[in-house]
C-alpha cells in the first residue's frame, strides 16, 4: 500500500525520500522492523487478552517433565504471528504481485484451518480438535490453488539469458531486452514451464513435463497432472511437519525463522537479474518482492519467540504451526527450490519421519509378536530426548544448531553442482 502512495508522491511532486520505497531492501527492513514491533510491543497485550478469555492449553498426560506447568498457558498465539506477517506485507509489498497474493492466500487459508482446530479444542473442549479429514481437505485445496496459479497464471514465468547472436532463434514476443543497474544488456527469453532446480548437479534444472514426454511427446502439455499433485504433497507434508515440531517451547518458531532467512536469500537472488546470472540460476521476474514477505515472516517468528521461548508465556497452537509450514512450502515452490526441502526443512522432516517410523514399527510388531514395540521412547523425536531426561531448552538449542547447519548447506547448493 505504502509503495503506491510514495511512488505517486515521487512521480507527481518529487518529494525527497519518497524514492526509498522503490527499493526492496528498504521495504524489507521496514517490514521486519514493524513485524518485530507488533509481536514484541503488542504481544503482551494479546497474551493478557487470551488469558482473560481463558484460552488456555489443555495438556495431555504424557509423563513428560514439566508438562503440568504448561497447563493453562494461553494458546492460539498464532494469531500474533499471522497479524505480524499480514500487516507489514500489506503495507510495504506490492499487492498486485502474483506471488505476494499467493502468499497472502496461503497464510490466511491455513491460518483459518488452524484456528478452527484450536477453537474446537479450547471452546468445545474436544481434545481431538478439527477432524483430520477436514485438515487434509483444506491442505489439498490450498495445494490445488497454489499449483494451478503457478502453472496456468500468465504472470508466472522464468527467464533464461541467451547470447545476443541467438536472439533470432526465438519468438520475438518471448525475448526481452533488460539493462541492469550496471548498464549491462541482457537478452532474456521467457519460459512458461513447470521447471524446478535439482541440487548438487551441473545441469540443475528439470521440467516436470519431461516425465510425461518420456512416454509420449504429446503428453507434455498435461504436465500439470504431475505438478499440482507434487505441490499438494509438499504443502501437506511441510505444514504437518511444522505442526508436529511444535511440541516444546520455541522449537517450531526458531526453526521456522532459520528456514525463513534461507528462503529470503533465495527469493532475492532469484528475483535479481545480476545475481541470478552470476549464480547461473533461474531468473524469476518479480520474485524479489517476496523478500518483503519473508522479512515479515522472519520478524514474526523471532518476535513471537520473545514470549514462546522457555518457559513459554504463550503457545502458537495449530493457528500458527499449520500456517508456518504452509508458508515455507509455498515459498520454496515459488522460488523453484522444492527439491531442497528435505535439507532446508530437515528438522521438520526428522520429526515427521520419527512419528512414521514409530507408528509403523508399533503396528508391525503388534501384528507379528502380539505386542507393539517402539523404536523411540516417544515420538515426535524431541519427546524421545525429553524421556531421556534432557531439558527442553537444551533440546531446542541443539535442534536450532542442526537447523542452522542445514540452512548453510542449503545455501551452499547455489554454488555446489
Amino acid at each position: 500500500m505504502l509503495y503506491y502512495i510514495f511512488k505517486f508522491l515521487k512521480e507527481q511532486w518529487n518529494i525527497p525520500g519518497a524514492g526509498l520505497f522503490q527499493y526492496i531492501s528498504f521495504r524489507a527492513a521496514m517490514s521486519v522492523t514493524l513485524s518485530l514491533i507488533i509481536t514484541i510491543v503488542y504481544g503482551k497485550n494479546i497474551i493478557n487478552f487470551l488469558r482473560s478469555q481463558q484460552i488456555g492449553e489443555t495438556i495431555r498426560e504424557l509423563g513428560l517433565q514439566g508438562e503440568n506447568q504448561k497447563k493453562g498457558t494461553p494458546t492460539m498465539g498464532g494469531l500474533m504471528i499471522l497479524g505480524s506477517i499480514l500487516i507489514p506485507t500489506l503495507l510495504f509489498a506490492r499487492i498486485d504481485n502474483v506471488y505476494i497474493l499467493l502468499m497472502l492466500i496461503s497464510t490466511i487459508w491455513l491460518g483459518i484451518i488452524g484456528f478452527a482446530d484450536d477453537y474446537i479444542k479450547v471452546f468445545k473442549k474436544d481434545k481431538r480438535g478439527l477432524a483430520g479429514t477436514f485438515k487434509v481437505i483444506g491442505q489439498v485445496g490450498l495445494g490445488i490453488i497454489v499449483g494451478a496459479v503457478l502453472y496456468f497464471s500468465p504472470g508466472v514465468i522464468t527467464k533464461e539469458e541467451i547470447p545476443m547472436g541467438e536472439v533470432y532463434k526465438y519468438d520475438s514476443e518471448k525475448v526481452t531486452k533488460i539493462t541492469d543497474d550496471n548498464g549491462a544488456v541482457h537478452y532474456m527469453v521467457s519460459e512458461k514451464a513447470p521447471t524446478t532446480t535439482i541440487p548438487f548437479t551441473k545441469n540443475h534444472e528439470i521440467d516436470y513435463s519431461v516425465i510425461l514426454s518420456a512416454f509420449n511427446a504429446d503428453w507434455a502439455k498435461y504436465a500439470w497432472l504431475i505438478f499440482i499433485p507434487v505441490v499438494i504433497f509438499i504443502i501437506t507434508a511441510v505444514s504437518n511437519g511444522a505442526n508436529l515440531t511444535d511440541g516444546i517451547d520455541g522449537l517450531a518458531t526458531g526453526t521456522s525463522a532459520i528456514v525463513g532467512v534461507v528462503l529470503m536469500v533465495f527469493a532475492y537472488v532469484s528475483g535479481n537479474i545480476i545475481f541470478a546470472d552470476y549464480l547461473n540460476i533461474m531468473y524469476i521476474p518479480n520474485a524479489g518482492e517476496l523478500v518483503i514477505f519473508c522479512a515479515a515472516f522472519v520478524g514474526a517468528c523471532i518476535g513471537f519467540l520473545w514470549y514462546n521461548a522457555y518457559p513459554a508465556q504463550v503457545f502458537m497452537g495449530d493457528t500458527g504451526s499449520l500456517a508456518l509450514g504452509g508458508i515455507i512450502a509455498t515459498l520454496a515452490i515459488i522460488v523453484r527450490k522444492e527439491l531442497l526441502i528435505p535439507v532446508m526443512c530437515g528438522v521438520f522432516m526428522l520429526e515427521t519421519v520419527s512419528v512414521m517410523m514409530q507408528v509403523s514399527y508399533f503396528k508391525y510388531t503388534k501384528k507379528k509378536f502380539g505386542e507393539g514395540r517402539r523404536i523411540f521412547l516417544m515420538s515426535p523425536l524431541h519427546h524421545h530426548y525429553q524421556k531421556l531426561g534432557m531439558h527442553e531448552s537444551k533440546i531446542v538449542s541443539r535442534f536450532w544448531i542442526v537447523g542452522i547447519l542445514l540452512a548453510v548447506l542449503t545455501m551452499v547448493t547455489l554454488k555446489i553442482r
